[in-house]
């Protein structure tokens, strides 16, 4: 009789706490709404999750109180990324239909039309899939030249045999649209090797340095998405977002999503977007994929507005083993982003040496350093440069300057152990600078917000 006391019991406490959470969800609609009538008026206050943690520090709640929307921004290593093309690549009656597909020599998965004998080809690529041909080649180098309106090489494997190739471009798919299937992590994770031996792995873009020499890590801190949400009381299926620059939407969950570690899952038309926030990153292990996503936030509730006040010496960054992915310390962002840290690396050509072998060059997980043959001296293409500072350590003769800042890592014992960061695996000054383009948009009235169809 007990036990059956103790389930009704705890079946009334579900029951109200559902009956609770609705109640909080339909006092949250009524405040989206509001809200988009102000940004309709023109009347609303727009800031970016920056801004609004700089207001908090000086204290100045008073325009808090009065902020309707915050813009929120990522940009970083995504490896759930994927992308859906269908386009036409020859006649009819041209082949029956396509066995094996590659895209500048990276592979496509064929399907899920046969398209017999149309000559359409409907095809999903992996952002973290590799060329044959080129080992620094991969999806995301394949997404960013498409937006860039390169034009790409198409073989196409006949099931009756014999191969079939053709030069495409994005201009010439009617249909290319951009997935992630886990994007947005909230914050994310450091990385350190305290084995003796150098690891070769996607969290560094050469081999990482025994005995916890030098760290690595990933996300933008106190303008995360997810972060400035981590209940979800705004965002759920159908939020409309920027991925890459472009409008899209939130799918859902991403995988390994939790409670405790949410992401999220969207889609947006590679048509629209821009290349500057997007490209290919080599790390140690091989290509991988580059993501941007921009949200906003409309503040329904105190703790929206709470949570984003906070700065990223307030947010905790795991830092794990990078050979089991076990947690071994503690740090926070404000080692990694906070005063004292650049976000932009500067290139001072003057100290270029020339050296016949520019270790920039060889190190540079985006391949934005060159050396200028005509010249001697190695030169920066400015809009491939991730900001990562691998370029910083790499260097002996210091063209390279950005103060990258170094992990505090606090073991379980309570012993704090300094390990300086030598790489960034995101990219928070165009985050910041999306962040910024999505409130533009929302107050000149080009973004229009719109409300979640389900919560998730």
């Amino acid at each position: 009789m007990q036990a059956g006391w103790i389930r009704w019991q705890a079946e009334v406490e579900e029951m109200v706490g559902g009956m609770e959470e609705m109640a909080g969800r339909l006092k949250g609609n009524e405040a989206f709404l509001k809200i988009l009538k102000r940004i309709e008026r023109k009347e609303a206050v727009v800031l970016t999750a920056e801004e609004v943690a700089c207001l908090a520090e000086e204290d100045d709640r008073s325009i808090l109180d009065e902020v309707d929307v915050v813009t929120t921004a990522t940009r970083a290593v995504m490896s759930g990324t994927y992308a859906l093309l269908s386009f036409p690549v020859a006649g009819q009656g041209s082949f029956r239909r396509a066995r094996n597909v590659w895209l500048n020599g990276i592979p496509a998965q064929v399907g899920p039309c046969p398209n017999e004998s149309l000559g359409i080809l409907d095809l999903v690529v992996f952002g973290t899939a590799h060329s044959h041909e080129r080992p620094d080649y991969g999806g995301g180098h394949l997404f960013r030249d498409l937006v860039e309106g390169k034009r790409i090489l198409v073989e196409v494997q006949k099931d009756e045999g014999g191969l079939l190739q053709a030069e495409v471009g994005l201009g010439d798919m009617p249909q290319a649209m951009l997935f992630g299937s886990r994007h947005a992590f909230k914050n994310y994770s450091a990385f350190v090797n305290p084995g003796s031996v150098p690891v070769r792995t996607i969290f560094h873009a050469r081999g990482f340095e025994p005995h916890c020499q030098e760290a690595t890590f990933s996300g933008c801190g106190q303008i995360n998405p997810l972060k400035c949400d981590p209940l979800l009381e705004t965002i759920g299926i159908g939020t409309r977002i920027l991925l890459n620059a472009a409008e899209g939407f939130v799918l859902g969950r991403g995988t390994r999503s939790s409670r405790d570690w949410p992401n999220l899952a969207g889609f947006a038309d590679m048509h629209k977007m821009s290349a500057e926030y997007m490209g290919g990153f080599m790390t140690g292990a091989g290509p991988e994929c580059i993501c941007s996503l921009a949200v906003p936030i409309p503040v329904i509730s105190p703790t929206i507005i709470d949570e984003t006040a906070r700065k990223d010496g307030e947010i905790p960054l795991p830092v794990n083993d990078i050979n089991s992915r076990r947690r071994i310390g503690q740090a926070d962002y404000g080692d990694v982003w906070g005063e004292g840290v650049d976000l932009e690396v500067e290139f001072d050509p003057q100290r270029c040496r020339g050296c016949g072998h520019c270790l920039v060059e060889r190190a540079c997980p985006m391949q934005a350093v060159r050396r200028n043959q005509g010249a001697g001296s190695a030169c920066r293409d400015t809009s491939l440069c991730f900001h990562c500072g691998l370029c910083v350590t790499e260097c002996p003769n210091g063209a390279f300057r950005c103060r990258l800042g170094a992990l505090r890592m606090r073991s379980s014992s309570g012993t704090v152990r300094t390990v300086p960061v030598v790489l960034r695996q995101s990219d928070k000054l165009r985050a910041l600078r999306l962040a910024e383009e999505l409130k533009s948009g929302i107050l000149d009235g080009s973004f229009r917000m719109s409300q979640p169809v389900e919560w998730i």
